[in-house]
């Protein structure tokens, strides 16, 4: 301690600002500190109509500027503000974002397609979008099969029983004693067999027409497009010759196979399954694109593919059976009176009828199988698809 006393406070002359003289910088104005009367807690003055308010982000009972406290009753993650199911990832309503299964347009993929089964759905995705298919386009479907498959398949079958040979040949064979070939045994055959090929060809392109307009009709469906039956039916003319002269290289060469101990055959139906859509939508290399898609994923087309042969199997055997029953009550030779006649056309013609679920479900579970291959390879969708039928 000393007892001298406190030095005086330094004049405005000593080079420093003096806080009581207005000139100086530190009252003046240019002066970067608090007005006067400003404090901790004190608003600062202003021309406010109102009670004067904290600035921003001041805390009064901190005394310094921070985040402001979590109001009553907050926690992490937050609750309410979104409904349930409005975040992206299910299970967690706090997360905004669009709802669940919402894909933006034009994202190429999109798991509830109408058409494009996804990878992670499986059989029962499979079979949804095959009755989806039906529910959406039997209107347009079943006249188109009627058409260009039940019709032209009942009226080869009336000829060629008309036609037939074989009871000629037979009333010959019990007219005689002595074995011998029937007379004109060998025009008979050629003709027989040049009608049905012949016939089985005419058939083969009013059926490519189906399948082409059938095709459309489903695909445009599933994209929300409109599809009506005329504009089917031109599609289907259009794309008729090319479809119709590819699926002639596929039969044969399934021929082929069946002719080497049926084995090679059936594999090639399985390989070659995919070439029509293939062609449809792609118009390239239908043959060893099918192959490449039945080797990629080998258990799962060969699964589809096996669901669809078995549905055609029982949905033709069994009217084909009813027709030869049917048809051969009437007699050896149906044609020789107009009664018989009639009956014949008749069975024929509900025996032919009988097959349409065979004819749906063949070209349904070829295109919905077709998609999900595709969906595989790369992200689409059903108006990828379409826009790729043209």
């Amino acid at each position: 301690m000393t007892d001298q006393p406190p030095p005086p406070t330094p004049s405005s002359g000593s080079g420093e600002p003096d806080p009581s003289d207005p000139s100086s910088p530190v009252g003046g104005p240019g002066h970067a500190g608090p007005p006067p009367g400003w404090g901790p807690g004190v608003p600062p003055a202003g021309p406010s109509s109102g009670p004067a308010a904290p600035p921003p982000g001041w805390e009064p009972a901190q005394g310094a500027w921070g985040a402001a406290p979590p109001p009553q009753g907050w926690a992490f993650p937050p609750t309410g503000g979104y409904p349930p199911g409005s975040g992206p990832y299910g299970g967690q309503p706090w997360y905004p974002g669009p709802p669940v299964g919402w894909y933006p347009p034009g994202y190429g993929f999109d798991p509830n397609d109408a058409l494009v089964t996804p990878p992670s759905a499986g059989i029962g995705g499979w079979f949804n979008r095959c009755g989806g298919a039906l529910r959406r386009g039997w209107r347009q479907l079943v006249p188109i099969m009627l058409l260009t498959q039940v019709l032209p398949a009942a009226v080869l079958s009336v000829v060629s029983l008309g036609l037939d040979p074989s009871a000629k040949w037979t009333a010959q064979a019990e007219s005689t004693s002595t074995p011998a070939l029937p007379d004109n045994f060998a025009a008979d055959l050629l003709g027989l067999l040049v009608l049905l090929v012949g016939g089985s060809l005419v058939v083969g392109l009013v059926q490519a027409v189906g399948w082409a307009a059938g095709t459309w009709v489903i695909t445009r469906q599933a994209a929300g497009q409109p599809a009506s039956l005329e504009a089917a039916l031109r599609y289907g003319l259009r794309r008729a010759l090319g479809l119709w002269a590819w699926t002639l290289v596929v039969s044969l060469l399934i021929g082929v196979g069946v002719c080497f101990c049926v084995l090679p055959g059936i594999y090639l139906a399985f390989a070659l399954s995919m070439a029509g859509p293939v062609y449809l939508f792609e118009r390239h290399n239908p043959i060893g694109r099918s192959f490449r898609m039945f080797h990629d994923r080998l258990g799962l087309l060969l699964g589809r593919v096996a669901l669809v042969a078995v549905a055609v199997i029982v949905g033709t055997l069994i009217p084909g059976g009813l027709e030869g029953v049917g048809t051969s009550a009437l007699g050896t030779d149906p044609f020789s009176s107009a009664g018989t006649a009639a009956g014949a056309v008749v069975v024929i013609g509900i025996t032919a009828v009988l097959a349409l679920p065979a004819h749906l479900a063949q070209m349904i579970g070829l295109l919905v199988t077709y998609a999900e291959q595709r969906a595989h390879e790369a992200p689409v969708n059903s108006a990828g698809l379409a826009a790729e039928l043209g």
